[in-house]
């Protein structure tokens, strides 16, 4: 579109009678922003569009000394991950059927890639839309994957590591602290794929992670920049081993944390626990109350209360004259005496103890308010996670079972928290490892009949020893799901208590490859000499990549117009060609080579409010778009964009 062409107001269809391009680059995070920014505030623009952050300053009543020092985190790279975020892609996800299971009805997803690369093209269709995040990103210990050794972050970077394009023997590397920014690497690898993840969170929404001591405290600061400090929650404490290890140099490290951060504390708080056993076991009725079992709570406290300075007298007669040194009695004088006429103040078996309040049971709430000390014995530990890996997947070599596997229990605790049954929350797992997070999220659906949904996403690294069925981390990822599934629907088979003694639908999930994008682009930073112009020429004949499938163009064209990968398809014919239905009509996607008028007025009668067609269908036709244009525009079609 020229700078001279304006918009329609109602639909994309510029005013010279032409469908508007459809932009195939990811979503522009900082466009969106400055945009937002200059709509709250518009004595902040400036000539063309620009903003002028004095000005911003003024309109918020702010002034700001830059040359003081100021509290925060800073690190070598820190001003390379914000071009790193504000980079679009122009990669895509390709589908791959024969890796699915039940493709066209699955609900689940599972995505081998760069999760910065994924991330950024998650950030149209899924924005504001993700319940739950966890994820058990690489703890930084030396060892383990970080990034490639050319310290680049883009999509050509992963095409070549992956063998996607020609490389020169590059490989995986790890971060040792020889390499003199230990530290740093982890948090350049951290900072941007948080800063992603942040804007998929729902405003009801949390994230959890999982973290050892060593850069525990590097994320607590660059989560709480990402998050906000005041939407942290807890640092849950879980006890991963159950025997000490007598090896150990110093202490025996028997504790991961999981650091917790809401999208916005005001709207997120994490749902009571079901209550046990051993939580009830708690409550007694030692004096015959007709209410039932309770148990006591003090009736102390320290912050001050100026009406909780008074005497008490117990049952036996003796005087209390006022609660311990420096602590306050919780009530005032005259709700004390109406508790103690309600027989809610238990003052011991003699009637001569320091008086307590009286809880019942049958008054406390349902469930139980989560701790941030979490037992092995209640949520699992390392051995139990590989004993479960090894349960549903089988490896030739011993090498290639993964160290790091969290025990389902453990994440299963996590969905009680931060997800409901039956609200269809999207639980996001970008460092998905084995698979753990989508084997907790069947499990947990198949215990409580929710319908959570899980999108996992794993880079496809090189196994030790490569097998015949699994070569990569995402190979184990996908057979692990798989497995689990199956054993579900085996048991939904023999199950006759089904719901209204229905047949469950059996499970599956999509899989989809990172790629280039199926449409080749104008480069613009190519070579100014006849042959590479000849080449970018050559792209507005042939713009579809050699071996693509219509599928692959289909889905890269539902991401980039902000529909979820899961969205329902339906393929009809119309004019005797091939049109596809997405989202019960709201957009139809024609992928069609040969366009005509009759194919035009068919695909405008289905009433869509959006049409995306390939720019070759026209062969060059300027009236025929042109007229396209206008036929869609008749009937209500409130975008038409071509490709």
């Amino acid at each position: 579109m020229t700078p001279t062409e304006k918009t329609d107001s109602k639909t994309d269809v510029t005013t010279n009678g032409q469908p508007e391009r459809l932009n195939l680059r990811s979503e522009d995070l900082v466009g969106d922003k400055q945009a937002e920014l200059l709509r709250l505030f518009p004595e902040a623009g400036t000539e063309g569009g620009k903003i002028d952050f004095d000005r911003l300053k003024l309109a918020l009543g702010q002034t700001i000394d830059v040359g003081k020092e100021r509290y925060g985190i800073n690190w070598p790279g820190k001003a390379d991950c914000f071009r790193t975020i504000q980079t679009p892609t122009v990669g895509t996800l390709r589908p791959f059927a024969g890796d699915s299971v039940n493709f066209d009805v699955a609900e689940h997803v599972v995505i081998e890639g760069d999760n910065l690369e994924v991330l950024k093209l998650l950030q149209k269709s899924y924005l504001g839309k993700v319940k739950l995040i966890y994820i058990d990103p690489p703890y930084n210990t030396g060892n383990d994957f970080i990034y490639p050794d050319n310290y680049t972050e883009s999509l050509e970077t992963y095409l070549e590591y992956t063998g996607q394009v020609d490389a020169e023997g590059k490989k995986f590397g790890t971060n040792t602290e020889a390499d003199g920014r230990f530290h740093s690497k982890w948090l350049n690898m951290m900072y941007p794929r948080l800063y992603l993840a942040r804007n998929l969170l729902r405003d009801d929404g949390a994230i959890f992670i999982s973290i050892d001591d060593g850069e525990v405290a590097n994320l607590r600061k660059v989560a709480s920049e990402v998050f906000g400090e005041e939407n942290f929650v807890a640092t849950v404490i879980w006890q991963k081993v159950f025997a000490p290890k007598n090896t150990a140099r110093h202490f025996s490290e028997d504790h991961d944390y999981i650091v917790v951060y809401a999208r916005n504390a005001d709207n997120w708080s994490p749902a009571a626990l079901p209550r046990t056993e051993e939580a009830n076991a708690r409550y007694s009725n030692p004096d015959n109350d007709p209410r039932g079992p309770w148990m006591s709570d003090q009736l102390t406290a320290r912050n001050y209360y100026s009406k909780g300075l008074y005497s008490v007298k117990c049952p036996s007669g003796r005087v209390i004259e006022g609660p311990p040194r420096g602590r306050y009695w919780a009530v005032d004088e005259d709700k004390f005496k109406a508790l103690d006429v309600d027989r809610r103040i238990w003052w011991g078996e003699g009637g001569d103890n320091m008086p307590r309040l009286k809880r019942f049971l049958s008054e406390v709430k349902q469930g139980i308010v989560p701790q941030t000390l979490w037992k092995h014995e209640d949520v699992g530990n390392t051995q139990e996670a590989k004993k479960e890996l090894l349960e549903y997947v089988s490896f030739e070599h011993t090498d290639n079972v993964l160290d790091t596997v969290k025990p389902t229990r453990l994440l299963r605790k996590l969905l009680q928290l931060g997800t409901t049954t039956d609200s269809g929350d999207i639980i996001l797992d970008f460092f998905a490892g084995s698979g753990s997070t989508g084997h907790a999220v069947v499990a947990q659906n198949a215990e409580d009949g929710g319908n959570r949904k899980f999108i996992l996403v794993q880079l496809p690294e090189p196994l030790p020893k490569p097998e015949k069925a699994l070569k990569t981390i995402a190979d184990i990822c996908k057979e692990r799901v798989r497995r689990v599934m199956e054993k579900f629907d085996s048991q939904d088979a023999g199950n006759l208590d089904l719901k209204g003694g229905q047949k469950a639908s059996p499970r599956g999930f999509r899989v989809f490859r990172l790629a280039e994008s199926n449409f080749k682009t104008w480069n613009a930073e190519a070579p100014k000499d006849p042959n590479a112009l000849a080449e970018q020429l050559d792209l507005h004949v042939n713009h579809v990549r050699e071996g693509r499938a219509a599928a692959d163009l289909l889905y890269e064209l539902l991401l980039k117009s902000g529909f979820p990968l899961t969205t329902p398809v339906e393929t009809k014919k119309v004019a005797e060609k091939t049109v596809h239905s997405v989202a019960g009509g709201a957009l139809v996607v024609c992928l069609e080579t040969a366009l005509t008028l009759e194919l035009i007025r068919g695909i405008a009668d289905l009433k869509p409010e959006r049409v995306v067609c390939l720019d070759d269908g026209f062969a060059g036709n300027d009236q025929l778009k042109a007229n396209a244009a206008q036929t869609f525009k008749t009937k209500g079609v409130t975008s038409f964009k071509t490709v």
